[in-house]
């Protein structure tokens, strides 16, 4: 089998040691795959390189289409972006998939129930608010833009429909907050039912995201995808760590049409950095993922299972495990494992799969930026704005304002207070900010944009504008949402 060639970060902390591990396993299994190690984490950061990574280790991902992490820690501070986002974002990483399965010798509540979870988590990974588009409007409010497309929404759903047909899965989830943010989850929810229409062999169901914490909890066996928006997807992979017992036995990928990255996605553990003490498992199931995704099936498998004998017969590091017995350090477990190689556990299944990945590196783009084909259709009609004002006056002080400066063809719908309506009607129990949003719309239905412009233009004068939003209706449906209360 000819080699594969990888870029590798070892990532901060911990990251070079579990690494380390993980390739010394992979050796040991002769993985046919060539490690091309470069600079990217917090140090380079550091060193000026405010992407977190060298250029030299961008060109190396972008031609060889795989990124092997381990841990990064972003420095803190306002302004400072988070390298993982970045990398995932920069190279369009579009979904993260993570698997949480129970493993015997990871002692948890429900292996001790004798309940079994395999659950794979579905994230979108570019878009809802990790576009970390945000603007103190007031001294007192800050504001975050929060995007979801169609385009993103539709390719985050066909890959978890594909991965389900592909190894097996009969039921997909789709978990949302659709019933309060109508407009963003709720194209979010369409296009997963749209998507699902071309899977009828596979059971698609939606569920309300705080439902699904809930029972996550009570009925884990229930579940076997679920497919979530960026931010809760990220809250919901978190609580399905807990329940097969903590991050260290989370593996992540994040999959993207030309590059793709595997990872651990835990932290970086300063305080046991360089003591031997960490535990590799989560980047070396995050590996595992890798190999299967370059099509090495047989050494995925061989390697798993002898992980899972491993488990099975008490090894552990410190964080888990049976405290009456030795912990392994990190050489140690690593050396465990590898001389388990050709083993297979007895008390869970052995690793069998066979579904096979096409594996082709990335032809870069022709164009400086690709654009995702446009599904949405139907006529825009422009029929108002939302003016977002800071001002510590009453709501009808400000609707006086408003209403003698705004011209015969254009009225003043209503006003709100951090979503909540307060004017023409409202109650003296809304506690109010200094941020109120007037909505002003066309008496005739229709607006131009020059109109409107002139319009706050002519407002600003006695007004202090923050912002503006245009409300505008797509194939005669309405695209903005109306307040609380209106």
């Amino acid at each position: 089998m000819s080699k594969i060639q990888i870029a590798v970060a070892k990532g901060d902390g911990i990251g070079p040691e579990i690494m380390d591990a993980v390739v010394q396993i992979f050796n040991a299994a002769e993985v046919p795959i060539d490690y091309n190690f470069i600079e990217m984490g917090k140090s380079f950061y550091e060193a000026g390189h405010s992407s977190g990574m060298t250029d030299a280790a961008k060109k190396a991902v972008e031609e060889l289409g795989i990124l092997f992490k381990g841990p990064m820690e972003t420095p803190k501070g306002k302004g400072v972006k988070s390298i993982n986002v970045t990398a995932r974002k920069t190279w369009s990483t579009f979904a993260n998939r993570r698997h949480f399965k129970s493993l015997n010798g990871v002692d948890t509540v429900f292996s001790k129930a004798g309940i079994p979870i395999d659950i794979t988590i579905i994230r979108e990974n570019i878009e809802g608010t990790y576009g970390g588009v945000e603007h103190m409007i007031s001294p007192d409010v800050a504001l975050c833009r929060r995007f979801i497309s169609r385009p993103g929404s539709l390719q985050v759903h066909r890959f978890a429909f594909e991965m389900a047909k592909k190894e097996g899965f009969t039921k997909v989830t789709c978990a949302h907050k659709a019933n309060i943010m109508k407009m963003t989850d709720g194209l979010f929810l369409e296009t997963f039912y749209e998507v699902a229409k071309d899977y009828p062999e596979i059971q698609a169901n939606d569920m309300i995201v705080d439902d699904l914490a809930m029972k996550l909890v009570a009925y884990p066996q229930q579940f076997q995808i679920v497919v979530l928006t960026n931010l809760q997807g990220d809250i919901m992979s978190d609580l399905c760590a807990g329940l097969v017992g903590g991050l260290g036995f989370a593996p992540s990928a994040n999959i993207g049409e030309h590059i793709s990255i595997f990872e651990a996605v835990h932290g970086t553990a300063p305080d046991i950095t360089g003591k031997n003490l960490a535990n590799p498992t989560a980047l070396l199931l995050s590996g595992l993922m890798m190999l299967r995704y370059l099509g090495f099936m047989d050494h995925a498998n061989t390697i798993e299972n002898a992980l899972l004998y491993t488990l099975e017969q008490g090894a552990h590091t410190g964080d888990f495990g049976d405290r009456s017995t030795t912990s392994l350090s990190t050489q140690a477990f690593t050396q465990t494992i590898i001389k388990h190689l050709g083993k297979v556990p007895s008390a869970n299944a052995a690793r069998e799969s066979k579904v096979l990945s096409n594996f082709v590196k990335p032809v870069a783009p022709s164009d400086q930026k690709m654009m995702l084909g446009k599904h949405g259709q139907g006529a825009e009609k422009l029929v108002g704005m939302d003016l977002f004002i800071q001002t510590e006056h009453l709501a009808h002080e400000l609707a006086s304002t408003i209403q003698s400066v705004l011209p015969a063809r254009l009225k003043l719908v209503n006003i709100a207070n951090r979503g909540t309506q307060v004017w023409p009607v409202g109650s003296k129990f809304t506690e109010c900010v200094d941020q109120y949003t007037a909505r002003i719309e066309a008496i005739s239905g229709t607006s131009s944009m020059s109109e409107l412009l002139a319009c706050s233009q002519a407002l600003s004068s006695t007004l202090n504008l923050s912002s503006i939003e245009f409300l505008k209706y797509f194939d005669n449906k309405a695209g903005y949402t109306l307040a609380q209360g209106q």
